[in-house]
This record gives structure tokens, sequence and C-alpha cells, in this order.
């Protein structure tokens, strides 16, 4: 059970990875690495954390109460991948003729290896 400030923390958490994700494509420009996010529009600039340890596999009564929180926002994550993402994504080609990926299209690729951020 969590407390209501480690609830808190744990949706600001949730918050600012969400707000961290791409709104836009890579620009053409190769000089410039970020993509737009929500996070521009809030301060100014990507919002970024350090990459967190994996805390999934490790009992809950092992667990200090920051590393719970971890978890459970690693939780979070793993069924927001696999439970939401998949439903965001049209898979119009197996019901139907579309035409295939071409360059200049956008594609929404995993990389199981890159934190949330």
């Amino acid at each position: 059970m969590m407390t209501f400030d480690e609830t808190t923390t744990l949706l600001c958490h949730i918050e600012a990875v969400l707000n961290s994700r791409p709104l836009t494509p890579l620009s053409s420009d190769p000089s410039d690495f970020n993509a737009l996010t929500a996070g521009h529009f809030l301060i100014g600039s990507p919002l970024q954390l350090p990459p967190e340890p994996d805390c999934t596999g490790i009992p809950q009564n092992r667990l200090c109460r920051f590393k719970l929180m971890q978890a459970q926002a690693q939780n979070f994550w793993k069924r927001w991948s696999s439970e939401y993402l998949p439903q965001c994504q049209r898979h119009g080609k197996w019901t139907k003729l579309t035409r295939n990926i071409k360059v200049g299209d956008l594609a929404v690729l995993k990389n199981d290896n890159s934190p949330p951020l």
C-alpha cells in the first residue's frame, strides 16, 4: 500500500515521462537531435531523468519504499506498453489493402533497451 505522497510522486513521474514523449518526428537538420515534446511547452526544454534499475522481478516485501515506487512505475510502463500502445496502432494491412511504408512516413518503433524517457 502506498501513501498519498508516494502516490502523488508516482503520478508526477508518470506525467513527466508522458510529457517527454516526442510529438513530432525528428528534424531533418543533422545538428538538431531533439524531437518536440510537451516538455518544451511546459519548461522550455525536454524533460530528462537518469535510467532506473529494473525492480520488477524483486518481491515487494524486499523493497524499500523508494524502490517500491520505482517498481510500481515500471509495472505501469510495462502494462502501458503491452496494453495501450498496441491499441494505438492500426493493423489495416491484414484486413484491407494498403500501401507499403515509404520514405517520409511516420512510423512507431519499439526499442526494449531504452528507458521510458
